[in-house]
């Protein structure tokens, strides 16, 4: 007998944005993206298929400023998402780590479903801007999750001369470290991993 899967779909509609979320963390990697952004929906496929988690995203903002607020705030919603889907989290790992080399980038992330946001990321990109996504934005995505999926994030790309390399690698650790801190650990059946017994 199976566990029934972790999903969860959020709608967040302000005056710059109108997004919808869905996720099941314990899907298989299927991805339906549509933000507008070329290389921001590469980036979320990195998550849905190297975290094994089914993601859809529809997104409409307002990319005829800049891509700022449609990447922020496709965070915050992808963070409520996981934060909805997760429940609470009896019998999860909590911590999850991931290095992922791409060519000449190496990328670290470690993640902790503590319960407490927090996000530390050092990624000194190489170039501002990849196709129409500027590097920058990737910082705020991530700040947007951790927020709202109240996660401790760390974040370090330890090597990379191309941004695309540096972002990929980035996005790739995240979602492996994100799959395992998520993962059923079969000998904490049915208990909270904390001391405090909350999370």
């Amino acid at each position: 007998m199976t566990a029934p899967q972790r999903t969860a779909e959020v709608t967040r509609n302000t005056a710059e944005t109108q997004i919808t979320v869905a996720v099941n963390l314990d899907g298989t990697g299927v991805a339906k993206l549509s933000t507008g952004i070329g290389f921001f929906d590469h980036m979320l496929d990195q998550i849905a298929r190297h975290g094994l988690v089914d993601l859809t995203v529809e997104a409409k903002g307002d990319l005829h400023i800049d891509g700022h607020h449609t990447v922020e705030d496709v965070g915050i919603t992808l963070g409520q998402a996981v934060h909805k889907a997760i429940g609470d989290k009896k019998g999860i790992r909590r911590y999850g780590h991931a290095y992922v080399p791409l060519d000449e980038a190496l990328s670290r992330v470690v993640i902790d479903f503590s319960g407490r946001p927090g996000l530390v990321m050092n990624v000194p990109f190489k170039s501002g801007m990849i196709g129409a996504f500027d590097t920058q934005l990737a910082h705020e995505f991530f700040q947007g999750f951790a927020n709202h999926a109240f996660v401790t994030l760390h974040i370090d790309n330890l090597k990379g001369e191309n941004a695309h390399h540096q972002c990929e690698t980035v996005f790739k650790a995240f979602a492996r470290a994100l799959r395992a801190a998520a993962e059923f650990d079969p000998r904490a059946a049915g208990s909270i991993p904390s001391t405090k017994g909350s999370l």
